[in-house]
């Protein structure tokens, strides 16, 4: 028996010692069940790039593109462009938020303008259900601050002391005769106002701070409940009890090779069923995107690994400075359901065949050489009024439909109603004019059809040969 004990324990000795040299991998989804993660990020410079896109990920490595790569978001306040969002959920679940900044590089604005003279803007959108959202809105947060120059980067986490959200995100401001970005903080409740800003994070001397995010963490889990980690010339680590309480410095990740001259904006998440945590890393410098390093202590620095590229994958768009959240599995189901990767297609004219169904200044019209081709784009979605039908909605400006009012056609965002719903849902027909084609049937007005006059797009009944081919239209790619 004492031989067969020995052997026992020579045999988990080794088993032990080969777990300890294992790297850190991610766990496999928990069960067929559990619910994924939505990341919601922007993916580099440019109008069109510079918006909200959403990706889904079943194990938190390996990320999918939502709504085919596109753009779930535009927005059409202040610079008109969207950079480093958050997406904050209230704690019953009720409402969702996404706060971004007020940025668009190479489309009127440089990097010098956006430092020394941007907005002091934060960009807001409003959700009940994660898929619907309100048309977005502007958030001053800037102002308030002495020689406040811009706003950047703003994250948001709850407070149970008080109650209500800790907002906070980086400004250029001079303070004691020192002009660099810090992180300031106020209160709000519904990120529509907010208390007077205050001062969160100051490094020393001239080193500037841009971001930063929050988590909190299971108690059991190293020292501290509450841990950041910051984009301030590295990537450093800082734990507390308290979110606006004292910060210790617990280190940064040059010590495995990343230094902040190489990557910013992270981007926690932690995995489902598992005390293991992902600090995804923006791969600025070399235009690499997101990549992800694995630990199970996040206020450990040595415990941070990264990891094989084979053992991670982005999706086919580039993920760049975002939030993560880990969804429920009721959100999960609305949110594959809004954006499933629907093509794009565009609607041409049966008897102007050079012309294509576009919108122009939210007014829809048939024309020939649309520029930018955008324009004429579509998704065919399932119909807002129910299956069976199709709704259009705008590629280039996601959430806006095409809907008539007063059967006179304009390009709208969906602001949820059933009237709504009701007045951007048709039926696809064999086309009037030509079978082989396709003609749109209104879902409440059923005597009337999509058709074009004088080149503008109304809801007409049709009576002749010539509304027959008015109310005809291929749908192309």
């Amino acid at each position: 028996m004492s031989a067969l004990f020995s052997r026992l324990a020579t045999l988990l000795v080794a088993v032990g010692l080969l777990l300890t040299c294992q790297t850190l991998t991610a766990p496999q989804r928990a069960a067929a069940a559990d619910p994924g993660y939505l990341m919601v990020h922007f993916t580099g410079e440019g109008s069109t790039n510079q918006q909200m896109y959403l990706s889904h990920s079943t194990d938190g490595v390996n990320w999918n593109d939502l709504n085919g790569g596109g753009m779930v978001l535009r927005s059409t306040v202040g610079t008109k462009g969207v950079r480093d969002p958050a997406l904050v959920r209230s704690p019953d679940g009720s409402k969702y938020w996404i706060i971004a900044t007020d940025l668009c590089i190479n489309c009127g604005q440089s990097w010098g303008d956006a430092q020394t003279n941007g907005s002091r803007n934060l960009v807001v959108w409003e959700s009940t259900d994660l898929v619907t959202w309100s048309q977005p809105w502007l958030l001053n947060v800037a102002d308030a601050i002495p020689d406040g120059r811009n706003a950047w980067a703003p994250e948001a986490i709850w407070d149970p002391a008080t109650n209500d959200y800790v907002l906070y995100w980086a400004t250029n401001a001079t303070l004691n005769g020192v002009l660099k970005h810090r992180i300031y903080y106020a209160r709000t409740s519904d990120f529509r106002s907010i208390t007077t800003p205050q001062l969160y994070i100051d490094r020393p001397g001239t080193q500037g701070i841009i971001d930063t995010q929050i988590i909190e963490v299971p108690s059991g889990v190293g020292n501290y409940r509450y841990v950041r980690a910051s984009g301030d010339g590295q990537i450093t680590l800082e734990g507390s009890n308290s979110i606006l309480g004292t910060w210790t410095n617990l280190g940064d990740l040059s010590g495995i090779g990343l230094t902040g001259s190489q990557v910013e904006g992270p981007m926690w998440m932690k995995f489902n069923g598992s005390n293991k945590w992902a600090l995804y890393l923006d791969q600025y410098a070399t235009g690499g995107g997101y990549m992800p390093v694995l630990t199970t202590n996040p206020s450990d620095p040595a415990s941070y690994q990264k990891q094989a590229s084979t053992s991670y994958n982005m999706g086919g768009t580039k993920k760049r400075h975002g939030w993560i959240l880990n969804m429920t599995a009721a959100e999960e189901s609305r949110v594959l359901a809004r954006w499933p990767n629907t093509a794009i297609n565009r609607l041409q004219s049966y008897n102007f065949q050079d012309r294509y169904v576009r919108h122009t200044n939210f007014d829809v019209r048939i024309d020939p050489n649309v520029s930018p081709v955008d324009d004429s784009q579509f998704r065919l979605r399932t119909g807002l009024a129910g299956t069976g039908t199709v709704s259009f909605e705008s590629v280039n400006f996601p959430g806006y439909f095409l809907r008539h009012t007063n059967f006179d056609f304009s390009l709208a965002y969906n602001d949820g109603t059933s009237q709504f719903a009701q007045d951007a849902t048709f039926r696809q027909v064999a086309g009037l004019a030509d079978s082989t084609w396709s003609s749109f049937q209104s879902y409440n007005y059923p005597d009337r059809y999509i058709r074009h006059y004088s080149y503008q797009l109304r809801l007409d009944p049709i009576t002749n040969a010539t509304g027959r081919g008015d109310a005809t239209f291929r749908v192309t790619s």
